[in-house]
């Protein structure tokens, strides 16, 4: 499934899942699987956590596969929606999708960890602030938390914060849809919900000085992150899948239409299930919390050396993965 969270007219945030051309709203198409479900709104927190009761990833995927009944079945995965919004009970559960604005799958994920799992990228940063790689990021990933408050969705305009080297970093993030602590790695994968295209802005010139101060990242990632256009679960990815773990899916980012160097998750060098491992070493791992691996290949420090040119109003910044979609964000002064 690819779960979205969306608005339609009336502006109230919905979840759904992307059919095709359309968009199946899960709250209002669930009483054709659920007895006296909850009134919306539904978030897609809501549906990670498991309410309404029996609800999860599992109840999305029933309400999906009663909408495909519904209509008579989809002969593929490009169906489109021609006579205009299923109802039920006069209200839409199949929207097309081009009358639907997508936000961030998740407005709000309870959390948001930052990892940086790529050699090739840590060793970006060891020249930005003079050093080298530490000998004990080869022990063990580290990450540190970003502002879960600051999402923004794919074609949102995002505002250009007090910095003279702004950069992307493209990444994938990966989302827990279930509660656990001391998670090891072979049990890590019951643990993910999906992944989602993630970008990582940030300040390079803030990120310097933290970085000699020997301070975690903090006011050089505080503006913004943004996230989507959905959340993909993992079986949307199986056909990258490696046998250890990682995925041989490449990763683009485009800069007003200009291709940078790309990069692969599977050149990762710790996989998602070993940060889930270090992440809820003695801490609890929620639904929604929002795990990422760290730029892979895609940023501008990587492309210019740490030089620049940086991010300037009016620049467009589009990510793209298969399976993922495509991340697209306009800065703004």
């Amino acid at each position: 499934m690819r779960l979205v969270t969306f608005q339609f007219i009336d502006r109230q945030l919905r979840v759904g899942a992307l059919l095709g051309s359309a968009v199946i709203d899960l709250a209002a198409a669930a009483p054709l699987v659920f007895e006296d479900p909850p009134q919306p709104p539904w978030s897609l927190l809501d549906v990670l956590s498991g309410v309404p009761d029996g609800m999860g990833l599992d109840g999305a995927a029933e309400i999906v596969a009663a909408v495909i009944d519904q209509i008579g079945g989809v002969d593929d995965e490009h169906l489109v929606l021609q006579s205009g919004s299923l109802m039920i009970g006069g209200v839409e559960m199949l929207i097309p999708l081009d009358e639907a604005r997508l936000l961030p799958p998740l407005p709000r994920p309870s959390s948001l960890r930052c990892f940086e799992s790529s050699e090739r990228h840590m060793a970006a940063l060891a020249r930005l602030h003079g050093g080298g790689i530490p000998y004990f990021w080869y022990e063990r990933p580290l990450f540190a938390f970003g502002n879960h408050a600051a999402m923004y969705g794919s074609e949102a305009y995002v505002p250009l914060p007090r910095t003279v080297a702004f950069d992307y970093e493209l990444e994938v993030a990966c989302v827990i849809g279930r509660s656990g602590r001391d998670i090891s790695p072979e049990e890590a994968g019951d643990y993910i919900a999906g992944y989602l295209l993630l970008n990582d802005w940030t300040a390079r010139d803030v990120q310097r000085e933290e970085l000699i101060a020997g301070f975690a990242f903090s006011k050089s990632k505080d503006a913004a992150t943004s996230i989507g256009p959905w959340l993909a679960t993992p079986d949307e990815l199986q056909e990258y899948a490696l046998d250890d773990g990682q995925f041989n899916l490449t990763l683009i980012a485009r800069v007003n239409g200009v291709e940078q160097p790309r990069g692969n998750l599977r050149d990762l060098t710790y996989s998602f299930a070993q940060m889930i491992a270090i992440a809820s070493e003695g801490c609890t791992l929620f639904p929604g919390d929002m795990i990422a691996c760290g730029a892979i290949g895609g940023s501008l420090l990587e492309a210019t050396d740490g030089q620049g040119p940086w991010l300037e109003p009016d620049d467009l910044v589009e990510l793209e993965a298969g399976g993922l979609g495509i991340l697209r964000n306009r800065i703004v002064a």
